[in-house]
Protein backbone atom coordinates (compact mmCIF):
# COMPACT_ATOMS: atom_id res chain seq x y z
CA UNK A 1 0.00 0.00 0.00
CA UNK A 2 1.01 3.43 -0.77
CA UNK A 3 1.28 6.09 1.58
CA UNK A 4 -1.73 8.36 2.49
CA UNK A 5 -2.25 11.18 -0.11
CA UNK A 6 -4.45 14.17 -0.33
CA UNK A 7 -6.08 14.74 -3.17
CA UNK A 8 -4.64 18.16 -5.08
CA UNK A 9 -8.83 19.62 -5.29
CA UNK A 10 -9.92 19.14 -2.40
CA UNK A 11 -7.95 19.02 0.73
CA UNK A 12 -10.39 17.44 2.74
CA UNK A 13 -10.79 14.24 0.97
CA UNK A 14 -7.89 12.35 2.20
CA UNK A 15 -7.59 8.26 0.85
CA UNK A 16 -4.96 5.67 0.26
CA UNK A 17 -4.18 4.98 -2.71
CA UNK A 18 -5.43 0.95 -3.77
CA UNK A 19 -2.44 -1.20 -5.20
CA UNK A 20 -4.13 -4.82 -5.62
CA UNK A 21 -2.38 -7.53 -4.10
CA UNK A 22 -4.01 -10.43 -5.83
CA UNK A 23 -3.82 -11.11 -9.88
CA UNK A 24 -6.50 -13.12 -10.58
CA UNK A 25 -9.25 -15.03 -8.72
CA UNK A 26 -12.59 -16.34 -9.04
CA UNK A 27 -15.86 -15.31 -6.66
CA UNK A 28 -19.26 -15.90 -6.43
CA UNK A 29 -21.43 -13.16 -5.03
CA UNK A 30 -24.79 -14.18 -3.16
CA UNK A 31 -28.17 -11.71 -3.50
CA UNK A 32 -29.43 -12.66 0.21
CA UNK A 33 -32.37 -10.58 -0.34
CA UNK A 34 -35.87 -11.74 -1.62
CA UNK A 35 -36.57 -12.04 -5.44
CA UNK A 36 -40.42 -12.82 -6.32
CA UNK A 37 -43.27 -12.98 -3.87
CA UNK A 38 -42.99 -16.97 -3.77
CA UNK A 39 -40.30 -16.60 -1.21
CA UNK A 40 -41.99 -14.91 1.39
CA UNK A 41 -43.50 -17.45 4.05
CA UNK A 42 -46.67 -18.30 4.95
CA UNK A 43 -45.64 -15.73 8.63
CA UNK A 44 -44.63 -13.52 6.42
CA UNK A 45 -48.11 -13.63 4.44
CA UNK A 46 -49.72 -12.98 7.75
CA UNK A 47 -48.27 -10.01 9.02
CA UNK A 48 -50.60 -6.73 9.16
CA UNK A 49 -47.65 -4.96 6.86
CA UNK A 50 -47.84 -7.86 4.11
CA UNK A 51 -47.43 -5.86 0.67
CA UNK A 52 -46.17 -8.57 -1.25
CA UNK A 53 -45.13 -6.32 -4.43
CA UNK A 54 -43.85 -3.54 -2.45
CA UNK A 55 -41.57 -5.66 -0.40
CA UNK A 56 -40.07 -6.88 -3.61
CA UNK A 57 -39.12 -3.81 -5.08
CA UNK A 58 -37.48 -2.67 -1.92
CA UNK A 59 -35.72 -5.65 -1.70
CA UNK A 60 -34.71 -5.46 -5.31
CA UNK A 61 -33.52 -2.05 -5.07
CA UNK A 62 -31.54 -2.33 -1.64
CA UNK A 63 -29.83 -5.69 -3.71
CA UNK A 64 -28.62 -3.78 -6.55
CA UNK A 65 -26.76 -1.38 -3.93
CA UNK A 66 -25.42 -4.22 -1.57
CA UNK A 67 -24.16 -6.31 -4.80
CA UNK A 68 -22.91 -3.67 -6.66
CA UNK A 69 -20.85 -2.72 -3.00
CA UNK A 70 -19.25 -6.04 -2.66
CA UNK A 71 -18.87 -6.47 -6.31
CA UNK A 72 -16.87 -3.01 -6.73
CA UNK A 73 -14.89 -4.33 -3.57
CA UNK A 74 -13.63 -7.60 -5.67
CA UNK A 75 -12.86 -5.33 -8.81
CA UNK A 76 -10.61 -2.78 -7.06
CA UNK A 77 -8.99 -5.62 -4.96
CA UNK A 78 -8.25 -8.19 -7.68
CA UNK A 79 -6.67 -7.27 -10.99
CA UNK A 80 -8.11 -9.72 -13.48
CA UNK A 81 -11.54 -11.25 -11.22
CA UNK A 82 -13.81 -13.47 -12.38
CA UNK A 83 -17.42 -13.05 -11.07
CA UNK A 84 -20.34 -14.82 -10.93
CA UNK A 85 -23.69 -13.32 -9.01
CA UNK A 86 -26.61 -15.16 -7.65
CA UNK A 87 -29.04 -15.35 -5.99
CA UNK A 88 -29.67 -17.52 -2.41
CA UNK A 89 -31.71 -19.81 -4.32
CA UNK A 90 -29.24 -20.62 -6.63
CA UNK A 91 -26.46 -21.37 -4.41
CA UNK A 92 -25.44 -25.02 -4.62
CA UNK A 93 -23.24 -27.68 -4.65
CA UNK A 94 -23.68 -27.94 -8.70
CA UNK A 95 -23.13 -24.35 -8.79
CA UNK A 96 -19.86 -24.41 -7.14
CA UNK A 97 -18.74 -27.19 -9.19
CA UNK A 98 -19.48 -25.74 -12.54
CA UNK A 99 -17.97 -22.29 -11.67
CA UNK A 100 -14.83 -23.74 -9.19
CA UNK A 101 -14.59 -20.42 -7.18
CA UNK A 102 -11.87 -19.29 -4.92
CA UNK A 103 -14.19 -17.63 -2.68
CA UNK A 104 -18.27 -17.40 -1.84
CA UNK A 105 -19.61 -13.45 -0.31
CA UNK A 106 -22.62 -12.86 1.24
CA UNK A 107 -24.65 -10.48 1.01
CA UNK A 108 -26.66 -8.88 3.78
CA UNK A 109 -30.41 -8.78 4.28
CA UNK A 110 -33.19 -6.91 4.71
CA UNK A 111 -36.15 -8.85 6.28
CA UNK A 112 -36.02 -11.17 9.56
CA UNK A 113 -35.61 -15.16 8.44
CA UNK A 114 -38.82 -16.15 9.26
CA UNK A 115 -40.54 -14.41 6.53
CA UNK A 116 -38.22 -16.02 4.56
CA UNK A 117 -40.00 -19.38 2.69
CA UNK A 118 -38.53 -22.32 4.88
CA UNK A 119 -37.12 -24.11 2.04
CA UNK A 120 -34.64 -21.24 1.20
CA UNK A 121 -33.27 -21.57 4.43
CA UNK A 122 -32.95 -24.94 4.41
CA UNK A 123 -31.11 -25.14 1.36
CA UNK A 124 -28.38 -22.75 2.30
CA UNK A 125 -28.75 -24.32 5.85
CA UNK A 126 -27.14 -27.70 3.78
CA UNK A 127 -25.16 -26.09 1.24
CA UNK A 128 -22.85 -23.94 4.29
CA UNK A 129 -22.31 -27.05 6.30
CA UNK A 130 -20.92 -28.79 3.25
CA UNK A 131 -19.19 -26.24 1.18
CA UNK A 132 -15.48 -26.42 0.99
CA UNK A 133 -15.29 -23.15 -0.80
CA UNK A 134 -14.10 -20.17 1.45
CA UNK A 135 -16.88 -17.67 3.19
CA UNK A 136 -17.48 -14.43 3.76
CA UNK A 137 -20.49 -13.78 5.10
CA UNK A 138 -21.66 -9.77 5.61
CA UNK A 139 -24.23 -8.98 8.57
CA UNK A 140 -27.19 -10.49 7.22
CA UNK A 141 -25.16 -13.10 5.81
CA UNK A 142 -23.50 -13.05 8.86
CA UNK A 143 -26.65 -13.96 10.97
CA UNK A 144 -27.58 -16.51 8.24
CA UNK A 145 -24.67 -18.15 8.74
CA UNK A 146 -24.74 -18.41 12.18
CA UNK A 147 -28.70 -19.53 12.61
CA UNK A 148 -27.14 -22.49 10.62
CA UNK A 149 -24.93 -23.72 12.65
CA UNK A 150 -26.81 -23.46 16.31
CA UNK A 151 -27.11 -19.34 17.10
CA UNK A 152 -30.17 -17.74 17.53
CA UNK A 153 -30.69 -14.33 15.79
CA UNK A 154 -32.65 -11.70 18.26
CA UNK A 155 -32.79 -8.09 18.40
CA UNK A 156 -30.73 -6.13 19.97
CA UNK A 157 -32.76 -5.72 23.08
CA UNK A 158 -32.23 -9.55 23.13
CA UNK A 159 -35.97 -10.11 21.48
CA UNK A 160 -37.02 -12.78 18.99
CA UNK A 161 -37.35 -10.76 15.72
CA UNK A 162 -41.28 -12.05 15.65
CA UNK A 163 -41.90 -10.43 19.05
CA UNK A 164 -40.76 -6.95 17.66
CA UNK A 165 -40.95 -6.36 13.91
CA UNK A 166 -40.96 -2.42 14.53
CA UNK A 167 -38.96 0.27 16.10
CA UNK A 168 -36.12 -1.99 16.80
CA UNK A 169 -32.95 -0.30 18.47
CA UNK A 170 -30.43 -0.45 15.86
CA UNK A 171 -27.03 0.50 14.96
CA UNK A 172 -26.86 2.94 12.04
CA UNK A 173 -23.68 4.63 12.14
CA UNK A 174 -19.97 3.82 12.53
CA UNK A 175 -18.76 2.45 15.48
CA UNK A 176 -15.73 1.07 17.10
CA UNK A 177 -15.21 -2.86 17.22
CA UNK A 178 -12.79 -4.28 19.57
CA UNK A 179 -10.43 -7.02 18.25
CA UNK A 180 -10.04 -9.82 20.45
CA UNK A 181 -7.93 -12.40 18.59
CA UNK A 182 -5.35 -10.01 16.94
CA UNK A 183 -3.50 -13.56 15.82
CA UNK A 184 -6.20 -14.22 13.17
CA UNK A 185 -4.75 -13.40 9.90
CA UNK A 186 -7.79 -11.63 8.50
CA UNK A 187 -6.28 -8.63 10.81
CA UNK A 188 -2.75 -8.44 8.81
CA UNK A 189 -2.25 -4.65 8.39
CA UNK A 190 -4.73 -3.18 10.23
CA UNK A 191 -3.01 -1.51 13.11
CA UNK A 192 -0.39 -0.08 10.56
CA UNK A 193 -2.40 2.61 10.20
CA UNK A 194 -0.89 5.82 8.24
CA UNK A 195 -0.75 9.15 10.51
CA UNK A 196 -3.78 11.18 8.72
CA UNK A 197 -5.91 13.75 11.01
CA UNK A 198 -9.08 11.82 9.95
CA UNK A 199 -7.82 8.44 11.42
CA UNK A 200 -6.95 10.07 15.02
CA UNK A 201 -8.72 7.56 16.76
CA UNK A 202 -6.27 4.74 15.82
CA UNK A 203 -3.87 5.75 18.57
CA UNK A 204 -5.71 3.21 20.13
CA UNK A 205 -4.58 -0.23 18.88
CA UNK A 206 -6.77 -3.09 18.19
CA UNK A 207 -9.84 -1.24 17.24
CA UNK A 208 -11.56 -1.30 14.31
CA UNK A 209 -13.90 1.79 13.12
CA UNK A 210 -16.64 0.23 10.82
CA UNK A 211 -20.04 1.00 9.44
CA UNK A 212 -23.31 -0.43 11.21
CA UNK A 213 -26.27 -0.77 9.89
CA UNK A 214 -28.33 -3.76 11.71
CA UNK A 215 -30.88 -4.17 13.98
CA UNK A 216 -30.61 -8.01 14.54
CA UNK A 217 -27.72 -9.68 15.99
CA UNK A 218 -26.57 -13.37 16.98
CA UNK A 219 -27.14 -14.43 20.72
CA UNK A 220 -24.37 -16.64 20.77
CA UNK A 221 -21.34 -18.05 19.16
CA UNK A 222 -22.22 -21.05 16.74
CA UNK A 223 -20.60 -24.18 17.04
CA UNK A 224 -16.90 -24.74 15.79
CA UNK A 225 -16.75 -20.51 15.47
CA UNK A 226 -14.17 -18.59 16.98
CA UNK A 227 -15.01 -14.94 18.48
CA UNK A 228 -12.66 -12.29 16.48
CA UNK A 229 -14.35 -8.99 17.43
CA UNK A 230 -17.02 -7.82 19.63
CA UNK A 231 -18.81 -5.16 20.20
CA UNK A 232 -21.66 -3.03 22.41
CA UNK A 233 -24.83 -4.12 21.17
CA UNK A 234 -24.27 -7.02 19.17
CA UNK A 235 -21.35 -8.86 21.19
CA UNK A 236 -20.28 -11.23 18.18
CA UNK A 237 -19.12 -8.56 15.14
CA UNK A 238 -16.59 -10.89 13.94
CA UNK A 239 -16.17 -14.92 14.16
CA UNK A 240 -14.81 -17.99 11.81
CA UNK A 241 -14.91 -21.46 11.22
CA UNK A 242 -10.95 -22.46 10.25
CA UNK A 243 -10.87 -26.51 10.21
CA UNK A 244 -8.98 -28.34 6.96
CA UNK A 245 -12.62 -28.74 5.25
CA UNK A 246 -13.98 -25.29 5.91
CA UNK A 247 -12.73 -21.54 6.05
CA UNK A 248 -15.79 -19.19 6.86
CA UNK A 249 -15.36 -15.83 8.06
CA UNK A 250 -18.72 -13.25 9.45
CA UNK A 251 -18.82 -9.79 9.95
CA UNK A 252 -21.51 -7.90 11.61
CA UNK A 253 -20.71 -4.79 10.34
CA UNK A 254 -20.75 -3.80 6.28
CA UNK A 255 -17.15 -3.94 5.03
CA UNK A 256 -18.28 -3.69 1.55
CA UNK A 257 -18.57 0.30 2.19
CA UNK A 258 -15.18 0.68 1.36
CA UNK A 259 -15.34 1.69 -2.15
CA UNK A 260 -18.93 3.71 -1.85
CA UNK A 261 -18.77 6.02 -4.69
CA UNK A 262 -18.78 9.38 -2.57
CA UNK A 263 -18.99 11.94 -5.86
CA UNK A 264 -22.54 9.95 -6.66
CA UNK A 265 -23.93 9.44 -3.52
CA UNK A 266 -22.45 12.37 -0.82
CA UNK A 267 -21.01 9.85 1.74
CA UNK A 268 -17.69 10.50 0.56
CA UNK A 269 -16.37 9.88 4.49
CA UNK A 270 -16.62 6.09 3.50
CA UNK A 271 -13.37 6.08 1.21
CA UNK A 272 -12.24 7.23 4.28
CA UNK A 273 -13.68 5.78 7.32
CA UNK A 274 -14.08 1.99 5.50
CA UNK A 275 -10.21 1.80 5.37
CA UNK A 276 -10.30 -0.91 8.27
CA UNK A 277 -13.37 -2.65 6.41
CA UNK A 278 -11.42 -2.77 3.04
CA UNK A 279 -8.26 -4.34 4.38
CA UNK A 280 -10.39 -7.14 6.35
CA UNK A 281 -12.13 -7.50 2.68
CA UNK A 282 -8.52 -7.78 1.27
CA UNK A 283 -7.09 -9.96 3.94
CA UNK A 284 -10.25 -12.38 3.53
CA UNK A 285 -9.41 -12.75 -0.21
CA UNK A 286 -5.60 -13.65 0.75
CA UNK A 287 -6.62 -16.28 3.06
CA UNK A 288 -9.01 -17.30 0.46
CA UNK A 289 -6.70 -17.92 -2.05
CA UNK A 290 -4.01 -19.99 0.18
CA UNK A 291 -6.96 -21.49 1.59
CA UNK A 292 -7.36 -22.99 -1.61
CA UNK A 293 -3.66 -23.79 -2.51
CA UNK A 294 -2.97 -20.99 -4.95
CA UNK A 295 -0.59 -17.96 -3.68
CA UNK A 296 1.01 -18.31 -7.04
CA UNK A 297 -2.05 -16.05 -7.59
CA UNK A 298 -0.92 -13.45 -6.09
CA UNK A 299 1.45 -10.61 -7.28
CA UNK A 300 4.78 -10.79 -6.47
CA UNK A 301 7.03 -7.32 -5.62
CA UNK A 302 10.52 -6.64 -7.76
CA UNK A 303 12.14 -8.93 -5.44
CA UNK A 304 10.46 -11.35 -6.06
CA UNK A 305 8.44 -11.45 -2.62
CA UNK A 306 4.75 -12.25 -2.39
CA UNK A 307 2.75 -9.05 -1.64
CA UNK A 308 0.20 -10.66 0.32
CA UNK A 309 3.21 -11.15 2.78
CA UNK A 310 2.40 -8.08 5.58
CA UNK A 311 3.26 -7.86 8.67
CA UNK A 312 0.85 -9.32 11.34
CA UNK A 313 -0.91 -6.85 13.97
CA UNK A 314 0.51 -7.47 16.89
CA UNK A 315 -0.66 -9.63 19.52
CA UNK A 316 -2.84 -8.19 22.62
CA UNK A 317 -0.63 -8.98 25.25
CA UNK A 318 1.88 -6.62 23.04
CA UNK A 319 -0.77 -3.56 24.02
CA UNK A 320 1.66 -1.83 26.32
CA UNK A 321 0.31 1.65 27.42
CA UNK A 322 -2.25 1.82 24.80
CA UNK A 323 -5.78 3.28 26.57
CA UNK A 324 -8.57 1.79 27.67
CA UNK A 325 -11.01 0.92 24.51
CA UNK A 326 -14.39 1.26 26.93
CA UNK A 327 -14.53 -2.80 25.86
Amino acid sequence: MEKVKETRDDPHCVYEIINPRIETMRVILVDNLIADESQYSDVARGEPDYNPGQWVRLERMIALLAIGNIENNVRKLVRNPEICIVHLSELSEDLVHNFDPDAIVLSGTLRDFDLYAPALIDSFNKFIKQTRVPVLAICGGHQLVGQAFGATIKTLDDRLPREKRHGRLIEYQYRFVKIVDTTDPIFAGIDERPNARWQHYTNRRHLLRVWQNHGLKLDRLPEGFKKLARGYLAEFQMMARRTPEQLIYGVQFHIEKSFQDWQADNYWEHRNESRDGRLIFDNFLVESLRFRGKVPGLLRDKSGTYVAEIKRAPALNDAGNVPATGF
